[in-house]
Order: C-alpha cells, then structure tokens, then sequence
C-alpha cells in the first residue's frame, strides 16, 4: 500500500513492468509517491481543473494529481513500455485518467481538454525547454494553461526566474516573465530519483497573466531579445545593429544606453526597446 491510494508502491510498479528508465528519452522516475503529492499540490486546486501531464513514466506525479482530486489528467506518454503500468491507474481512477501514447512534440492535446487546464510534469530533460518555450509564445494571449508547475534541472529553473544582472538571466527569462508570474517553489536533490541524474532539479510554478506585463509585439520582442543574447558580451549598439538602421536612436528612445550589454536590460526595457523598432 502506498501512502496516497491502494495501488502498489512504484519500486513494485517498475519492477512488475520492467521499467528501467532510459537516458535516451530523458527519464529519471521520481518513486517517493508523498513526494509527487507534494508535487501536485503546488499545481493548486486541481478540482475544478483537467490537467496536461507530459511524460509520466510509471505514473507516481499522475497518482499525485488524481490524489489531490484532478478534475482529469490527459497523460502523454512517448513510451510504450509505461502504458501498462498508466493503465492499471486509469482502472484505478475511472474516468479521471486518459493516456495518450505520443510524442508530446506532435501533437495537439487541446481537443481532449476542457478549461481551466493546469499543465504539471516532471518533464523529460531532453524536450524540456522546448516545451515551455512553447507554451510561452502561442500566437494568441491568453494561452490556453491557467498554470504551469514543471520539473526541471535545477540549472534551467534559475534562468527561467533569473533577473537582470544574474549570469543566468536571458531569452528565457523575458519570455516567463512577460507574460506570468514565476517562481521556484521546490528544490529535489538527485537521489530523489532513479536513477540519480548527475543535477538536482527544481520545480517552477508559472501563472499566466491575462496580458503581457508591458505592451510589446510579440514577434518583435523575441527577435530583438535573441539577438541581444546571442551576442551578450557584446553591446547593445553592435548585437542589434541588424534589427534596424538607426539602432542607436531606437535605443535612446526607449530610455536605455547603447553601450549596456543585455544581461543589463530589465524586462520594461526590451518591451520600450520593441515598440522603438516597431515605429519606424
């Protein structure tokens, strides 16, 4: 018996089903069930909401969400070896549990998904960062996710929060912090899993904005904001010299010094910065 529901205890599951985890997809399986509850909790209330979980592996975050009372949980899971294990949940939970056996980089889950959707996911490290990325620039505002709480080497969860100044701070950061409000609300060293990756990881919560935190074209932002950071030790006047002919004027009239370099330029400055280029 488990802590949190009558199904077996995960190192059974993994066991019974053969599931060693593969590096190749990213996996690293969190088995303390209190621990994926914990988890789930951050999400908020999950009641009234249906949940989007990318990768659950042998279910222990899946069992956390059903447990905190997920209205429904559409589960997508690129390996087949995981399928018996998720569906032994499904039988457990009827109705609240449907698994999708896909790649969550092809597909779109919103027709199986009814709003207010929280996404939770310990995601898998290789799609990770493209995934949130993602979610962060739909083509229009609000997303579709009230909430994101995701799982993340700990590395990739200080840049998403990162401000400026911070050697972490970049692309990533401008676009979490532009449109939600985030935060890192747990920290899980590496023998939390199995097996042990050589990183600890955290966990961040994002809630979506109903608007962006200062008006900005949201193509425009990106570009600039790519160009500025692929280039960071570079200044301002030279990594953006591309995005528009008078650049240095663009940049004074957006209140910001043509010699900072972007690791300098608060989220209000790239957004001035945008709407700059876009009045030309």
């Amino acid at each position: 018996m488990s802590a949190i529901d009558t199904l077996p205890p995960l190192r059974d599951v993994i066991r019974t089903h053969d599931l060693q985890a593969r590096k190749s997809m990213g996996q690293n399986f969190l088995l303390d069930l209190n621990l994926t509850a914990k988890i789930a909790r951050q999400a908020g209330d999950l009641t009234n909401c249906d949940v989007l979980e990318i990768g659950p592996g042998p279910g222990g975050l899946t069992r956390g969400l059903l447990a905190e009372g997920a209205r429904r949980v559409l589960a997508i899971e690129k390996d087949r070896r995981c399928l018996p294990a998720l569906e032994e949940i499904a039988a457990a939970y009827p109705g609240k549990l449907e698994v999708l056996n896909a790649d969550a980089l092809e597909v779109d889950p919103l027709s199986t998904l009814t709003p207010p959707i929280r996404v939770a996911s310990n995601l898998p490290y290789n799609v990770g960062t493209e995934l949130l990325v993602r979610w962060l620039t739909p083509a229009d505002w609000p997303p579709f996710w009230s909430s994101l709480t995701l799982m993340f080497q700990r590395e990739v969860a200080e840049r998403i929060v990162a401000q400026p100044g911070n050697k972490t701070y970049g692309r990533l950061a401008i676009l979490a912090q532009w449109r939600s409000d985030a935060r890192i609300v747990m920290q899980l060293p590496p023998e939390a899993f199995t097996p042990p990756p050589k990183v600890s990881s955290s966990v961040v919560h994002l809630t979506a904005l109903p608007a962006p935190r200062y008006p900005a074209n949201a193509n425009t932002l990106s570009r600039i904001v790519a160009l500025a950071f692929n280039q960071r030790r570079k200044m301002l006047r030279a990594a953006l010299k591309g995005s528009a002919p008078d650049i240095e004027d663009r940049l004074l009239s957006a209140g910001l010094k043509p010699t900072d370099r972007a690791e300098q330029i608060p989220l209000e400055g790239f957004c001035a910065l945008a709407r700059a280029i876009d009045s030309i």
